[in-house]
């Protein structure tokens, strides 16, 4: 089991910084870093949490670091869909439906996904009934043979796509679980290698429905100051369509949804 000042030295070296720059940003001596991290002065939670701050370590992480100092955690974990977030689970279904007629979904820290709106329904329609068995897993979903991969028309880059966002969050933040996802779907080895990933945005993601081929790009939003670790693991995966023709797909669909309802 690590002491706090290991796993603070751990999180500076995998934020690159030296004992110096953490102590700069924290305001306070190189010297109280040194002594924190040899284990030679107690940090105070607030310090351990100042500490922290700096070095962009996530709550669930943060909460280890306190435990490793012996206080109690400061972050909760509650569901998303509990009473205690129900502000935070409107405020999302809100933002997904608002996004309609175009795509949008929540996912957690492993791409699991969390919730969707109804645009996303049309994709799942002739996927494998267990890949769909909660937890929905986005990167399986999409790169497992009997779910998205085959209506994927350009697999190859979505899948380096999906191995330069992992690989920068597995960095940011280790996980044993993702890793084994990553080891399993995304390691390097399968014949993409060659399909460099140049910038996030430029890249659609090209589904191929019925002869038609449509064009995708997606952004992705987070809560700006969440103190709930549920919060600070969640992210809205917002689609929208690259080009007219890809737009003018999803609005006849769903003014024919809405004509039908009607």
């Amino acid at each position: 089991m690590y002491t706090v000042g290991e796993l603070l030295r751990q999180w500076r070296h995998r934020r690159r910084l030296s004992q110096l720059d953490l102590a700069i940003a924290a305001d306070v001596s190189a010297r109280h870093v040194s002594l924190v991290e040899t284990g030679k002065s107690n940090p105070s939670a607030d310090m351990i949490l100042r500490l922290a701050g700096q070095l962009d370590v996530p709550l669930r992480e943060r909460n280890r670091l306190l435990l490793a100092a012996g206080f109690a955690p400061r972050y909760a974990e509650r569901p998303l869909d509990g009473e205690a977030l129900s502000a935070a689970w409107d405020a999302i279904a809100r933002v997904l439906q608002a996004h309609e007629p175009f795509p949008a979904l929540v996912i957690d820290r492993r791409w699991n996904i969390v919730m969707t709106n109804r645009a996303i329904e049309p994709f799942l329609a002739d996927v494998a009934p267990d890949l769909l068995r909660p937890p929905i897993n986005m990167v399986r979903l999409g790169l497992d043979p009997r779910g998205l991969a085959p209506r994927i028309v350009n697999l190859a880059e979505v899948r380096s796509l999906l191995r330069t966002r992992i690989s920068r969050q597995l960095a940011a933040a280790p996980d044993p679980e993702l890793t084994a996802l990553y080891d399993e779907l995304l390691a390097p080895g399968f014949d993409d290698a060659s399909h460099p990933i140049e910038s996030e945005v430029a890249i659609p993601m090209i589904f191929r429905f019925g002869g038609r081929e449509i064009r995708l790009f997606s952004t992705t939003t987070s809560f700006g100051t969440p103190l709930d670790i549920t919060l600070d693991e969640v992210a809205v995966e917002s689609y929208y369509p690259a080009d007219a023709e890809s737009a003018a797909y999803f609005t006849r669909s769903d003014a024919e949804t809405r004509s039908a309802a009607g």
